[in-house]
């Protein structure tokens, strides 16, 4: 871990004023229990989380005053500054040109990362009309993503009022996992309400 991700854990546990609750979950309760269920020979075998990368797309039409509300909006739910992304290269066929805005990206990692699963799983998801848990299905290398329709189910947004239009999300969640079975325990332990079947659904906001 380099000195600025020290930095930025220590200063985002500080202003917390406590360690997030969930690390503390996963140091206290879940770390040793996958360590004893897997026979894990040290806490240092047991997968745990990397980091959680939120992305956002907008239309390469999107005019600035779009463009900056969906960077204000999705720093607001982040806990930190989101980055604007460009276009590497040009594509003529869907009118993009090199270097064209074309969505808005935040890494998080340490106690935000923490903080927004907890408030991913116990607010956010819950928010979702008719919710029956998300795909059980991971990418083949123990990590997980899910999109989200609408981002005001997540309470940040609704802080200062007023109507603002929906924007849609991809959450990643990448872990330390060799596996797709055990990043799926770790996640469930985490909170993550997998459904029972294994048919993979997006979650979505009706």
């Amino acid at each position: 871990m380099t000195q600025d991700k020290k930095n930025t854990t220590a200063t985002a546990e500080n202003a917390a004023g406590h360690k997030p609750v969930l690390k503390q979950i996963y140091q206290e309760k879940i770390l040793p229990e996958l360590q004893k269920a897997r026979g894990y020979k040290n806490p240092h075998q047991v997968p745990g989380l990397v980091k959680i990368v939120l992305n956002s797309a907008f239309k390469a039409d999107a005019d600035k005053g779009h463009q900056a509300e969906v960077v204000k909006e999705i720093s607001k739910l982040a806990g930190q500054k989101a980055v604007v992304t460009k276009a590497r290269k040009s594509i003529s066929n869907f009118k993009v040109r090199q270097g064209m805005p074309l969505g808005v990206m935040v890494t998080l990692r340490g106690a935000n990362m923490y903080e927004f699963l907890f408030r991913l799983t116990s607010i956010a998801l819950p928010m979702i009309r008719d919710f029956r848990g998300v795909s059980n299905k991971l990418d083949g290398n123990g990590n997980y993503s899910l999109g989200i329709a609408d981002h005001t189910i997540f309470p940040e947004t609704q802080v200062d009022g007023g109507q603002r239009q929906n924007i849609g999300l991809d959450i990643t969640i990448v872990t330390s996992a060799e596996s797709d079975d055990e990043g799926r325990e770790l996640l469930r332990l985490l909170g993550i309400p997998f459904r029972k079947a294994t048919a993979a659904t997006p979650v979505v906001q009706k």
